[in-house]
């Protein structure tokens, strides 16, 4: 035995199959249960496009006695910020500070409870005292608590007014019983009524009355938005003469996003069980195999409802990357028993002797897998929490994998296998391809340093690649719906030197900006002027052919010149929605006074809209502004940065981030221009423009990607260190994990040129699949040294040892790469609704498994002679 072996009792202490094998219809009755505990889990998990996250905010007004902004700034917002900055679980601070009002915003970290936050921050507050008479009110607001579908009621002989009574005695009673409903926003109304903001809607044109029904943080999106369509849909034939429509739902796009991403995950399954059989030649065995799939998703489901976790886009596509995992356990252990029954050993002998050989290898590499996903879990932070499921997901589906593959897959093993006839099976050393790998392979370990040039080749190559990948955060959603944001200036007020305050267009996303916008003009004045231009822009929105519907709200907000058109696409459409959008904004007309912005539908109604967002900070209002107007005439000539606009400030209106004075500069992506690239350039145009005091910070989505890039590489180098223990610990020594670490940048090479091919972003979704594929190497590795190890115990050269694993170990590998490979490609060609979030991880891991096989099947082998050569030389010296 060598030094560098593990001896036989360890290896067969180690195999828990043994124990399985002994009472494998113990085992069988057990998977059964939990098959069954599955089923009736996955029964009750529901359907969502992405997690249910609490984001709560604490907004604190305050009006007092004060003559000028600056006064306002110093003796009422320092001081409110100031002890605001004590508390704890705070993300961010934001403000806004007006004549005699200050408006402070209290962004939480991600699932802080709500209503402890809020009694901390009214304790803290009743404790300050301010040089001046200062009015403090507190308002608790979850953004989370969104509109999940609202309605248009139209009538042709009623008012707005009247539509309202008759909603309020018939329609909103009824809805407000319905559980999770948080509260009924009522849309419509020419002015201000009974604690409802002054707003006029229209829908295709037509006015009426609008109303949004705004869950509660914690309840689903779709269960909620369907109990409120069937309630409507009851209620229709009892209101004679009104015609009520849904003018903006989220159900509908969630149910096919999350419809598609299922049947993509049952395509992957039955193409995987297809290759299978086609290798294995052996209906029992393919059964065997193909049964651990669904019986490890179904452990699964048990662990997704007990955490509470629902069917999102991050779960299923958890769920989708762990089938490569599932069928290479269960293809390692069936294949390598079917093999052993070949050679005339009886299915319990031969179940016995295969799970002795493999028993350390699958065990490692799939600990290391879960290693590699578990601090994606735990990553933490506002949107670290975001990725949880995904985590949590993953980890336990690989868990179970092994849980599986090592107990249910050799107990079927026993009682179902038989030897093949002699006709129908053949010596792995009489097939051709076997011969031509090992004729290949011994020539790679007598002429190693070209082998390892060409691996280092194709990782230095896949490094040069990266920078002309679209790099972004998540990827822009063919939703078919988008918005168009419109704010009208008032010019009349510009002689009073007021125009910058009521211009504003603040980055509070609370329905309490009204309370910090000092408005000098008549409410329903402003009002009317927002719906004129508004209908400007519906009519010509209208007349593009793909679009269904449009729902125009003037005074969003509680802001009387702002307004937002919610435009629906039609399904049978020619263009996607990104195309749809640019074709749209050249259309758009140059209205006087008025700036439009064209919006994707955000993933969490956070502080920012735009996904391009940059925060000016400095002390200075004097030179901040003039900074904020040079970087946005030099964003202009970035390619893809439409709508590019900066925050009115002056005299009337300071906003403050974090304690400093701020101007922020905002900007949406035309087509399919990459978020990390475009703001990487701005912020490389925007830093020669910057003097002394004056410095840049990313907000919006740009700073989410930023946080979770850093934090997925923080937990990459966590896991790669997991790896590292997990590998010493069961080999006991650092040969076999040196070899893996350094074979992880294989993959890199196909995986950076599928993306740049497919021109598919290079964000955290591709970064995902990347981290998966560090997982599937590790194991091939693993496969080939283990064995090797066990043949050198047993008096086999090195060379031999090497050359005869490759041999035994080339159809798992294979069979492996080619079941994952056909597995990703209904996700990878991109069908149905939420296809972009999910190619980018399908095309990175196809790619990367294609390449990081191939090379791995060579490199391998000759890294492992290589730093064995050079250890042995060194404890020579």
């Amino acid at each position: 035995m060598t030094k560098s072996s593990l001896n036989k009792s360890f290896r067969q202490w180690f195999n828990f199959s043994r124990f399985a094998i002994k009472y494998k219809k113990s085992f069988i009755a057990l998977w059964l249960g939990i098959s069954i505990a599955g089923m009736l889990a996955f029964s009750s998990l529901r359907y969502d496009l992405f997690p249910d996250i609490s984001f709560p905010v604490v907004i604190v007004t305050a009006e007092a006695p004060l003559a000028t902004v600056i006064e306002t700034e110093t003796q009422v917002t320092e001081i409110l910020e100031t002890n605001l900055a004590s508390l704890s679980h705070i993300d961010e601070i934001y403000s806004s500070t007006y004549v005699g009002q200050s408006v402070i915003n209290v962004l939480f970290d991600g699932g802080t409870d709500l209503d402890a936050a809020t009694t901390e921050v009214e304790n803290l507050l009743a404790q300050t005292s301010y040089p001046v008479e200062t009015d403090i009110n507190i308002f608790p607001i979850d953004l989370n608590e969104s509109p999940v579908i609202s309605y248009v009621l139209i009538s042709e002989e009623k008012t707005p007014q009247e539509l309202k009574t008759i909603a309020e005695q018939k329609i909103f009673p009824i809805i407000q019983q319905l559980p999770g409903v948080r509260k009924i926003n009522v849309l419509g109304l020419g002015e201000k009524v009974d604690n409802y903001f002054a707003t006029r809607i229209s829908f295709n044109g037509e006015e009426g009355l609008g109303f949004q029904v705004v869950k509660r943080h914690d309840t689903n999106t779709l269960e909620l938005a369907q109990a409120v369509a069937a309630k409507i849909t009851a209620l229709q034939p009892q209101l004679p003469g009104i015609n009520i429509a849904i003018a903006e739902t989220q159900a509908d796009y969630i149910e096919s996003a999350v419809q598609a991403t299922i049947n993509e995950l049952l395509i992957a399954i039955i193409l995987a069980i297809i290759v299978i059989f086609l290798f294995l030649r052996n209906w029992r065995a393919s059964l065997i195999t193909a049964l651990s799939i669904p019986i490890s998703l179904l452990a699964t489901f048990i662990v997704m409802a007990i955490a509470g976790l629902s069917l999102q886009t991050l779960t299923l596509l958890a769920l989708a990357l762990v089938i490569g995992i599932v069928i290479d356990d269960s293809i390692v252990d069936v294949e390598n028993i079917v093999r052993v029954i070949n050679q005339g050993k009886n299915p319990q002998e031969a179940a016995i002797i295969a799970t002795d050989e493999i028993s350390l290898t699958v065990t490692a590499s799939t600990l290391t897998i879960a290693a590699v996903f578990i601090p994606v879990a735990f990553m933490g932070g506002t949107v670290g929490k975001f990725f949880q499921p995904f985590g949590l997901t993953v980890s336990a589906a690989v868990i179970f994998s092994l849980l599986v593959a090592r107990t249910l897959a050799p107990s079927l093993a026993v009682l179902w296998l038989k030897p093949q006839p002699t006709k129908t099976t053949k010596s792995i050393d009489d097939l051709t391809i076997i011969k031509l790998y090992r004729r290949g392979l011994r020539w790679c370990l007598h002429h190693r340093p070209v082998v390892m040039s060409i691996a280092i080749s194709s990782m230095l190559l896949g490094m040069a690649i990266i920078p002309l990948i679209p790099q972004g955060f998540i990827p822009r959603l063919d939703r078919g719906e988008f918005n168009i944001i419109y704010t009208v200036a008032l010019p009349e007020l510009a002689t009073t030197g007021e125009s910058r305050a009521t211009e504003t267009e603040t980055t509070d996303n609370s329905d309490l900006d009204w309370l910090g916008n000092i408005r000098r003009a008549p409410e329903r004045f402003l009002l009317r002027r927002t719906i004129r231009m508004g209908k400007e822009l519906e009519a010509v929105v209208l007349n593009h052919p793909d679009v269904e519907s449009v729902f125009t709200i003037a005074g969003i907000r509680g802001e009387p010149n702002r307004g937002k058109l919610a435009i629906q696409l039609k399904e049978n459409r020619e263009s996607d929605t990104i195309t749809v959008q640019s074709q749209i904004r050249e259309s758009l007309p140059q209205l006087r006074d008025v700036t439009t912005s064209v919006e994707d539908i955000p993933f969490v109604q956070t502080e920012a809209e735009k996904p391009i967002q940059l925060a000016i900070l400095g002390d200075d209002l004097d030179t901040l502004l003039p900074v904020a107007q040079a970087i946005k005439t030099q964003a202009q000539t970035i390619p893809g940065l439409v709508d590019i606009e900066i925050s009115n400030s002056g005299e009337q209106l300071i906003e403050r981030l974090n304690g400093q004075r701020v101007i922020y500069i905002s900007a949406n992506l035309d087509l399919a221009q990459g978020l990390e690239n475009a703001i990487v350039s701005l912020e490389r145009q925007a830093q020669p423009l910057l003097p002394m005091g004056v410095s840049l910070r990313r907000w919006g989505s740009a700073d989410h990607s930023n946080q979770v890039v850093g934090r997925f590489a923080r937990a990459l180098i966590l896991a790669i260190i997991l790896m590292l223990i997990v590998l010493w610990f069961l080999f006991r020594r650092l040969l076999e994990p040196l070899v893996v670490i350094l074979c992880l940048p294989l993959s890199m090479f196909g995986a950076m040129l599928g993306l740049l091919l497919t021109g598919s972003d290079f964000g955290i979704i591709s970064l995902i699949g990347f981290i998966f594929l560090l997982g599937l190497l590790d194991k091939n590795a693993l496969l080939l040294m283990d064995y090797t190890n066990q043949l050198r115990d047993d008096g086999l050269s090195r060379e031999e040892a090497l050359v005869y694993t490759g041999g035994v170990r080339l159809r798992p590998i294979v069979m492996t790469t080619i079941s994952t490979v056909l597995g990703m490609i209904p996700i990878a060609l991109g069908w149905g609704a939420g296809a972009e979030l999910r190619q980018p991880m399908a095309i990175a891991i196809m790619g990367g498994l294609l390449s990081s096989s191939l090379l791995s099947l060579f490199v391998v082998p000759v890294l492992y002679t290589l730093l064995e050569d050079w250890w042995s030389k060194k404890q020579l010296e």
